[in-house]
Protein backbone atom coordinates (compact mmCIF):
# COMPACT_ATOMS: atom_id res chain seq x y z
CA UNK A 1 0.00 0.00 0.00
CA UNK A 2 1.33 3.47 -1.06
CA UNK A 3 -0.39 5.78 2.31
CA UNK A 4 0.05 8.49 -0.60
CA UNK A 5 -3.19 7.38 -1.92
CA UNK A 6 -5.25 7.20 1.34
CA UNK A 7 -6.57 10.28 3.10
CA UNK A 8 -4.25 9.85 6.15
CA UNK A 9 -2.64 11.92 9.39
CA UNK A 10 0.49 10.38 10.82
CA UNK A 11 2.93 11.36 13.37
CA UNK A 12 5.71 13.78 12.05
CA UNK A 13 8.52 11.27 13.86
CA UNK A 14 8.83 7.99 14.90
CA UNK A 15 7.19 4.75 14.15
CA UNK A 16 3.14 5.26 14.39
CA UNK A 17 1.07 3.54 16.84
CA UNK A 18 -1.79 2.67 17.22
CA UNK A 19 -3.68 2.53 13.80
CA UNK A 20 -7.21 3.76 13.65
CA UNK A 21 -8.95 3.39 10.39
CA UNK A 22 -12.19 5.24 9.98
CA UNK A 23 -14.99 4.37 8.12
CA UNK A 24 -17.48 6.97 6.66
CA UNK A 25 -20.93 6.92 5.90
CA UNK A 26 -23.63 6.14 2.66
CA UNK A 27 -23.36 8.66 0.07
CA UNK A 28 -19.99 10.37 1.88
CA UNK A 29 -16.73 9.91 0.90
CA UNK A 30 -13.19 10.18 3.31
CA UNK A 31 -13.02 13.83 3.87
CA UNK A 32 -16.10 13.25 6.10
CA UNK A 33 -13.94 11.50 8.90
CA UNK A 34 -11.44 13.78 9.07
CA UNK A 35 -13.05 15.78 11.95
CA UNK A 36 -12.86 12.55 13.41
CA UNK A 37 -9.71 11.83 12.64
CA UNK A 38 -8.19 15.22 13.87
CA UNK A 39 -10.46 14.57 17.69
CA UNK A 40 -8.26 11.14 17.62
CA UNK A 41 -5.36 12.71 16.84
CA UNK A 42 -5.70 14.94 19.57
CA UNK A 43 -5.85 12.44 21.51
CA UNK A 44 -3.14 9.52 19.70
CA UNK A 45 -0.64 12.25 18.00
CA UNK A 46 1.50 9.18 17.74
CA UNK A 47 -0.96 7.03 15.92
CA UNK A 48 -1.35 6.42 12.44
CA UNK A 49 -5.07 7.43 11.24
CA UNK A 50 -6.24 6.47 7.58
CA UNK A 51 -9.43 7.34 5.71
CA UNK A 52 -10.20 5.25 2.83
CA UNK A 53 -13.25 5.87 0.67
CA UNK A 54 -16.00 3.33 -0.17
CA UNK A 55 -15.12 0.60 -2.51
CA UNK A 56 -18.22 1.63 -4.87
CA UNK A 57 -19.92 4.39 -6.21
CA UNK A 58 -22.86 5.18 -4.33
CA UNK A 59 -26.36 4.20 -6.06
CA UNK A 60 -28.10 6.46 -3.92
CA UNK A 61 -27.16 9.92 -4.68
CA UNK A 62 -25.13 11.72 -7.74
CA UNK A 63 -21.72 11.80 -5.85
CA UNK A 64 -19.95 9.97 -2.78
CA UNK A 65 -19.22 6.02 -1.97
CA UNK A 66 -20.74 3.40 -0.22
CA UNK A 67 -19.35 0.30 1.50
CA UNK A 68 -22.84 -1.29 0.76
CA UNK A 69 -26.03 -0.90 -1.16
CA UNK A 70 -28.38 0.59 0.73
CA UNK A 71 -30.51 0.76 -2.27
CA UNK A 72 -33.93 -1.11 -1.11
CA UNK A 73 -32.14 -2.33 1.93
CA UNK A 74 -34.12 -4.70 4.16
CA UNK A 75 -33.27 -6.40 7.11
CA UNK A 76 -33.14 -9.76 5.19
CA UNK A 77 -30.42 -8.21 2.81
CA UNK A 78 -28.60 -6.77 4.56
CA UNK A 79 -26.26 -9.16 5.77
CA UNK A 80 -25.55 -10.41 2.85
CA UNK A 81 -24.56 -7.19 1.24
CA UNK A 82 -22.27 -6.24 4.10
CA UNK A 83 -20.80 -9.42 3.88
CA UNK A 84 -19.82 -9.29 0.08
CA UNK A 85 -17.56 -5.90 0.94
CA UNK A 86 -15.31 -7.82 4.13
CA UNK A 87 -12.73 -9.53 2.29
CA UNK A 88 -11.79 -6.30 0.64
CA UNK A 89 -11.54 -4.32 3.75
CA UNK A 90 -9.75 -7.21 5.02
CA UNK A 91 -6.90 -6.96 2.37
CA UNK A 92 -6.95 -3.36 3.49
CA UNK A 93 -6.95 -3.62 7.09
CA UNK A 94 -3.64 -6.36 6.17
CA UNK A 95 -1.96 -3.26 4.14
CA UNK A 96 -2.40 -1.13 6.46
CA UNK A 97 -0.99 -2.92 9.26
CA UNK A 98 2.20 -3.52 7.03
CA UNK A 99 2.70 -0.19 5.52
CA UNK A 100 2.21 1.41 9.07
CA UNK A 101 4.27 -1.23 10.51
CA UNK A 102 1.46 -1.74 13.33
CA UNK A 103 0.25 -4.69 14.53
CA UNK A 104 -3.45 -6.33 14.79
CA UNK A 105 -4.11 -5.78 18.54
CA UNK A 106 -3.15 -1.99 18.09
CA UNK A 107 -5.63 -1.71 15.09
CA UNK A 108 -8.41 -0.34 15.67
CA UNK A 109 -11.84 0.21 13.01
CA UNK A 110 -13.82 3.68 13.73
CA UNK A 111 -16.92 3.67 11.68
CA UNK A 112 -19.91 5.94 10.95
CA UNK A 113 -23.28 4.83 10.70
CA UNK A 114 -22.71 2.62 7.31
CA UNK A 115 -19.38 2.63 8.00
CA UNK A 116 -20.38 1.99 11.72
CA UNK A 117 -22.22 -1.58 10.67
CA UNK A 118 -19.09 -2.26 8.38
CA UNK A 119 -17.06 -2.08 11.53
CA UNK A 120 -19.06 -4.70 13.60
CA UNK A 121 -19.61 -7.47 10.96
CA UNK A 122 -15.87 -7.26 10.45
CA UNK A 123 -14.64 -8.00 13.92
CA UNK A 124 -16.97 -10.84 13.60
CA UNK A 125 -15.83 -12.61 10.42
CA UNK A 126 -12.26 -11.69 11.16
CA UNK A 127 -11.15 -12.08 14.59
CA UNK A 128 -7.77 -11.02 15.80
CA UNK A 129 -7.40 -9.14 13.21
CA UNK A 130 -8.46 -5.78 14.66
CA UNK A 131 -7.87 -4.83 18.67
CA UNK A 132 -10.74 -2.80 19.45
CA UNK A 133 -14.09 -1.15 17.32
CA UNK A 134 -15.71 2.50 17.39
CA UNK A 135 -19.08 2.37 16.01
CA UNK A 136 -20.67 5.65 15.84
CA UNK A 137 -24.74 6.02 15.10
CA UNK A 138 -24.15 2.26 13.88
CA UNK A 139 -25.83 -0.94 14.25
CA UNK A 140 -25.25 -4.71 13.69
CA UNK A 141 -26.54 -6.25 10.49
CA UNK A 142 -27.34 -9.10 12.32
CA UNK A 143 -26.87 -9.50 16.42
CA UNK A 144 -23.76 -11.72 17.13
CA UNK A 145 -24.02 -15.14 18.17
CA UNK A 146 -20.44 -15.44 19.76
CA UNK A 147 -18.70 -12.71 21.39
CA UNK A 148 -16.19 -10.74 19.26
CA UNK A 149 -12.53 -10.97 19.86
CA UNK A 150 -12.37 -7.48 19.51
CA UNK A 151 -13.13 -4.51 22.01
CA UNK A 152 -16.16 -2.72 21.52
CA UNK A 153 -17.23 1.06 21.90
CA UNK A 154 -20.46 1.68 20.59
CA UNK A 155 -21.61 5.54 20.84
CA UNK A 156 -24.93 7.05 19.44
CA UNK A 157 -27.07 9.67 19.78
CA UNK A 158 -30.13 9.21 21.10
CA UNK A 159 -32.44 11.66 18.43
CA UNK A 160 -31.13 9.54 15.84
CA UNK A 161 -34.19 8.85 13.63
CA UNK A 162 -31.76 7.09 10.84
CA UNK A 163 -30.38 4.19 12.77
CA UNK A 164 -32.09 4.56 16.39
CA UNK A 165 -30.17 4.50 19.50
CA UNK A 166 -32.25 1.05 20.38
CA UNK A 167 -29.83 -0.63 17.84
CA UNK A 168 -26.65 0.16 19.94
CA UNK A 169 -28.98 -0.84 23.52
CA UNK A 170 -29.66 -4.40 21.62
CA UNK A 171 -26.14 -4.90 20.34
CA UNK A 172 -24.69 -4.25 24.37
CA UNK A 173 -27.30 -6.14 25.83
CA UNK A 174 -25.92 -9.20 23.69
CA UNK A 175 -22.53 -8.76 23.79
CA UNK A 176 -23.05 -8.43 27.55
CA UNK A 177 -24.61 -11.50 27.40
CA UNK A 178 -22.03 -13.18 25.31
CA UNK A 179 -19.45 -11.85 27.86
CA UNK A 180 -17.51 -9.92 25.21
CA UNK A 181 -15.89 -6.37 26.20
CA UNK A 182 -18.13 -3.75 25.40
CA UNK A 183 -18.99 -0.11 26.45
CA UNK A 184 -21.83 1.90 25.52
CA UNK A 185 -23.13 5.56 25.64
CA UNK A 186 -26.29 6.89 24.32
CA UNK A 187 -25.95 10.97 24.84
CA UNK A 188 -29.26 13.31 25.14
CA UNK A 189 -29.56 15.74 22.34
CA UNK A 190 -27.47 14.33 19.78
CA UNK A 191 -29.10 13.01 16.50
CA UNK A 192 -27.42 11.15 13.66
CA UNK A 193 -23.53 12.89 13.41
CA UNK A 194 -20.24 11.86 14.30
CA UNK A 195 -20.70 14.52 17.19
CA UNK A 196 -18.16 15.81 19.69
CA UNK A 197 -19.49 14.41 22.76
CA UNK A 198 -20.12 10.91 20.91
CA UNK A 199 -16.48 11.03 20.02
CA UNK A 200 -15.29 12.19 23.68
CA UNK A 201 -17.19 9.52 24.99
CA UNK A 202 -15.46 6.66 23.07
CA UNK A 203 -12.00 7.96 23.40
CA UNK A 204 -12.44 8.74 27.20
CA UNK A 205 -13.48 4.82 26.90
CA UNK A 206 -10.95 3.94 24.32
CA UNK A 207 -7.72 5.32 26.90
CA UNK A 208 -9.32 3.42 30.26
CA UNK A 209 -11.54 0.82 29.39
CA UNK A 210 -9.62 -2.81 30.61
CA UNK A 211 -10.70 -5.74 28.56
CA UNK A 212 -11.60 -8.94 30.86
CA UNK A 213 -8.73 -11.04 29.56
CA UNK A 214 -6.26 -8.13 30.01
CA UNK A 215 -7.32 -8.56 33.62
CA UNK A 216 -8.05 -11.80 34.29
CA UNK A 217 -4.01 -12.13 32.61
CA UNK A 218 -3.02 -9.87 35.33
CA UNK A 219 -4.90 -11.56 38.09
CA UNK A 220 -3.93 -14.91 36.89
CA UNK A 221 0.23 -13.32 37.29
CA UNK A 222 -0.20 -11.64 40.48
CA UNK A 223 0.93 -13.52 43.56
CA UNK A 224 -1.50 -15.01 45.95
CA UNK A 225 -2.20 -12.96 49.05
CA UNK A 226 -4.52 -13.48 51.72
CA UNK A 227 -7.45 -11.36 51.49
CA UNK A 228 -9.71 -12.65 54.94
CA UNK A 229 -9.95 -8.98 57.30
CA UNK A 230 -10.18 -10.39 61.16
CA UNK A 231 -11.59 -7.86 63.91
CA UNK A 232 -9.18 -9.36 66.04
CA UNK A 233 -6.15 -7.52 63.99
CA UNK A 234 -7.95 -4.42 62.79
CA UNK A 235 -5.40 -2.65 65.46
CA UNK A 236 -2.19 -3.79 64.41
CA UNK A 237 -0.41 -2.10 62.12
CA UNK A 238 -0.05 -3.03 58.62
CA UNK A 239 3.34 -3.79 56.86
CA UNK A 240 4.49 -1.01 54.60
CA UNK A 241 7.47 0.42 53.13
CA UNK A 242 10.39 1.67 55.47
CA UNK A 243 10.44 5.25 56.13
CA UNK A 244 13.72 5.93 54.02
CA UNK A 245 11.76 4.23 50.95
CA UNK A 246 11.22 6.15 48.19
CA UNK A 247 8.64 3.90 46.69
Amino acid sequence: MNLDDVLHLLPRAGAPTPLYIHLHGVGASALQMTPVADRFAQAWPQAAHLMPDGFEATDLAPRGRQWFSALAVTEANRPSRVRVVLPELADFVREAQAATGVAAPATALVGFSQGAIVALEFAQAYPGLIGRVVAICGRYATLPEVAPAAVVHLVHGKEDHVVPARHSVDAAARLIALGADVTADVVPGVGHEPHPALLDAAIGHLQTFLPRRVWAEAIADAPLMATRADSRNLDRPVAGPAANDPG
